[in-house]
């Protein structure tokens, strides 16, 4: 399995070096921009879950899910926002593992959304996210390799 970008459209058959593929491979700029949003974003919403700014998270929690966990909804946040980061962190360090950990990650928030009433526009927006996900975990396939980090 190579880890070379696909031949730069400008120099049929010849790989592109990592600079001129970011500038020229469409698939590779995608590669970079999934691996970026889905190492910032998990990371920045694991953070929040200790400081309730962007929303009160707790809200989020199925009733279900927070009859089985220990401690209060607040507590199980707590344990979301460790999850999310170290996500981001994988996502970051090895994307080909971390696109699907997330991906996996974000089908279990759907399956507790779902369980919410009013809350089925924020699964839905969470499969898209779940999508991007996978898309990462397949460019990362190709992109991430050895000899490109």
């Amino acid at each position: 399995m190579s880890s070379a970008p696909a031949p730069s459209p400008a120099t049929p058959g010849t790989p592109a070096t990592p600079r001129q593929a970011i500038t020229t491979d469409p698939a590779y700029q995608a590669f970079w921009i999934l691996r970026i949003g889905f190492t910032v974003a998990p990371a920045l919403f694991g953070l929040d879950k200790f400081a309730n700014l962007l929303v009160d998270w707790p809200g989020y929690l199925a009733p279900w899910i927070n009859d089985v966990v220990p401690g209060s909804a607040q507590d199980a946040m707590y344990a979301v926002g460790v999850i999310e980061i170290i996500a981001g962190l994988v996502v970051a360090v090895a994307p080909r593992f971390g696109g699907w950990l997330v991906a996996g990650w974000l089908a279990g928030i759907i399956v507790n959304l779902l369980t919410i009433p009013d809350y089925y526009d924020i699964a839905l927006r969470d499969f898209g996210l779940l999508l991007g996900a996978v898309a990462l975990a397949r460019l990362a396939q190709r992109y991430h390799g050895t000899a490109r980090t």
